[in-house]
């Protein structure tokens, strides 16, 4: 450790936080059917553990800017990680689902608290013509933990009890906090600070209420209840009232002006595309090996860790290229690549060998590697240094709140669209098939769309001008 600088050690600290919390998620979506069975629950109930930490992250998220700004970035950050660790042992001796949902929901306000601020740490650590390596090394662990994470969790599960799927993450998260106690340094406080309640109560609803009905409407039926429609609206209207009454507050929980500037606007929509197209794959990837060419979870598991490794190396090279170069050198680039390999997964046809789909699914991730950290650390980079929190929680709010809909959007193309099918008389699984081409084919024309937007994004040089014009 001795030989890394100060500031790559801030790197490493964040990172395995953040590591943690990202495969702590990932590890259960494969186990839900066994908790099913131990609880002797339904799948609704079960699935509100997935839900609970989404929704928990997603309304934490926006206080985090406030937060680290009052009492330090890095007083907030180890104290996520703290809590996570809470949670985690308080899942671990859950004795009922109820406690274990509970467990999770103090995990997902852990998250909520450590994504932004680490993102922030990182940023106060670097300067500006550094950080795009710097944020691409600290996003291999958020490509690595989800590829990884459900192998893992497959494997506790099969052969060790299930509350090991939350100890599992206990020698991460103090390993995390040793580092970051040592290595992370305190930022400065503002002690006259005044919290926004009224804000906080008005984003709280608002991206509550659209994760949560997002989290439980992965069926057209479901999703289209009155009572579901009525959250999504009653969402919107409270995001809309929290917009208006912000922009009339000295202290803003959130200071919307950061999307005055248009680089960091840009670099949202991008990363939510970029969002939609690697969630697309992962919710219908699954899908195609296991329905259309009938093999098991470990050839799934398997198809995205090549995926996943490239991520990870392109992702240093963009962050790289975006520090010397800028934006308009690598994102647009990355967009496309990842658009036109998933162009390529939908023209799959039955006859179509796993080894194709493995490598169109790495180009995809490297492709990925190359937009989406890349778009997110030239948009941080475009706001003042002051604002970078509350931009970092911005950015992963509506990442999340975009990723929560392109999953709800393809669940319900699912299986809408497969039905339709089979009821003209196409056999089963050729009408699988070909709504997971149209569908792939959706999520191809988002990332396209989306270049546009990353060609009009600028670079460092042009940060000061755009950020105070």
């Amino acid at each position: 450790m001795s030989r890394l600088s100060n500031k790559w050690l801030v790197v490493v600290s964040v990172l395995f936080g953040t590591f943690t919390v990202i495969l702590n998620n990932s590890m259960l979506n494969p186990t839900l059917p066994r908790f099913m069975k131990i609880f002797e629950a339904d799948a609704v109930s079960v699935g509100w553990m997935l839900t609970i930490f989404m929704v928990a992250m997603g309304m934490t998220m926006p206080i985090t800017g406030y937060l680290g700004d009052r009492f330090g970035k890095k007083k907030v950050y180890l104290s996520g990680l703290s809590i996570f660790i809470l949670g985690s042992i308080s899942g671990s001796l859950a004795p009922n689902l109820g406690m274990v949902i509970v467990s999770r929901a103090i995990q997902g306000m852990a998250g909520g608290l450590m994504m932004p601020i680490a993102m922030a740490l990182i940023f106060h650590a670097f300067p500006k013509n550094e950080r795009g390596i710097a944020v691409g090394t600290y996003g291999i662990a958020a490509m690595v933990a989800p590829a990884i994470g459900p192998t893992v969790g497959g494997v506790i599960i099969q052969y060790f009890s299930w509350p090991f799927l939350f100890l599992f993450n206990i020698p991460f998260a103090l390993t995390g906090i040793l580092l970051s106690t040592k290595y992370l340094k305190e930022t400065e406080k503002d002690t006259g600070l005044k919290f926004d309640l009224g804000g906080f109560i008005l984003v709280t609803l608002g991206i509550g209420s659209i994760l949560y009905a997002l989290g439980r409407g992965k069926k057209l039926e479901t999703l289209t209840t009155n009572s579901n429609i009525a959250l999504i609206v009653g969402g919107v209207i409270a995001i809309i009232l929290f917009v208006l009454y912000e922009n009339r507050r000295k202290q803003p929980l959130l200071n919307l002006s950061v999307f005055k500037v248009p680089t960091y606007s840009f670099s949202i929509v991008v990363t939510g595309a970029a969002s939609i197209g690697l969630f697309s794959g992962i919710f219908l990837l699954p899908l195609l090996i296991q329905e259309v060419y009938g093999l098991n979870e470990i050839k799934t598991g398997l198809l995205f860790l090549p995926a996943a490794a490239l991520s990870g190396i392109f992702m240093r090279l963009g962050g790289r290229v975006l520090d010397k170069r800028g934006p308009k050198s690598v994102i647009p680039i990355g967009l496309f690549v990842m658009g036109s390999a998933t162009v390529g997964l939908g023209f799959l046809e039955l006859s179509t060998p796993y080894w194709l789909i493995l490598i169109l699914n790495a180009i995809r991730g490297g492709g990925m590697g190359m937009s989406n950290m890349p778009a997110t650390t030239a948009g941080m980079n475009a706001i003042p240094d002051p604002l970078v929190a509350q931009g970092s929680a911005m950015n992963n709010v509506l990442r999340q709140i975009t990723s929560s809909f392109g999953i709800v959007f393809f669940s319900v193309y699912y299986e809408t669209r497969r039905a339709i099918l089979s009821s003209t008389g196409m056999d089963m699984t050729e009408a699988t098939l070909q709504t997971l081409n149209e569908a792939f084919l959706v999520s191809a024309a988002v990332l396209f769309l989306a270049i546009p937007f990353s060609l009009m994004m600028k670079g460092t040089d042009n940060d000061e001008e755009e950020a105070t014009s």
